[in-house]
């Protein structure tokens, strides 16, 4: 599926380094991510050549833009669509429906692994794209040896919980723990005026 929108958004600060939203149910996203085998998280390395600091990482994409042609972009379904968007979908609408206007466009979903030992260097996210909507995070797996940080201040995100990273904010993640960190992450980009019409991954 190909989807392209034209998205004519204001930039996105929402003010803080990091928004909590609320518990969520992630119990059928664990039990889909878990039935994973490891070559589901090796066959798609488009985050990982896109952007160098998402090397150390491992990611299973159900939704992806690169961003080109700003504002005009194409939205397409990858391989994680067939594996995760049972359980997925459900859950990005349910956070969409309780923290966000309806009706705009989730232009990236994916599971990311940060594995055992490494590091996603400090960065913030450049592309407009990334700057026009809302990034949700939602942990799956975590560790206390896990340490995010946005603009100078430690975080502990839980499993269960879903926040909004604000990714224009100097923001980075180091696993010291034994285990990969699991993290599903959205982009939801919402509407404005002339775009209540336009329909989201559904």
């Amino acid at each position: 599926m190909d989807h392209r929108r034209q998205l004519r958004v204001e930039a996105m600060d929402i003010d803080v380094p990091l928004r909590e939203l609320g518990k969520v149910d992630i119990v059928a996203l664990q039990a889909a991510i878990g039935s994973l085998g490891q070559s589901d998280w090796q066959s798609n390395k488009l985050r990982q050549s896109e952007y160098e600091v998402h090397r150390q990482t491992e990611s299973v994409v159900l939704v992806f833009t690169d961003g080109a042609g700003w504002p005009n972009i194409e939205v397409t379904k990858e391989a994680g669509w067939d594996l995760l968007s049972d359980a997925a979908v459900p859950l990005m609408h349910q956070i969409i429906g309780e923290y966000y206007p309806p009706g705009g466009t989730i232009i990236r979903a994916m599971c990311a692994k940060l594995l055992s030992g490494k590091v996603i260097k400090p960065h913030v996210d450049q592309h407009p794209s990334f700057h026009a909507g809302h990034r949700i995070h939602v942990p799956i797996t975590t560790n206390p040896r896990v340490r995010f940080m946005i603009d100078g201040r430690p975080f502990q995100l839980e499993v269960g919980q879903a926040y909004e990273i604000n990714n224009q904010r100097t923001h980075s993640v180091m696993n010291k723990g034994q285990d990969g960190r699991i993290t599903f992450i959205f982009d939801y980009v919402p509407p404005t005026r002339r775009q209540k019409q336009s329909a989201g991954i559904d």
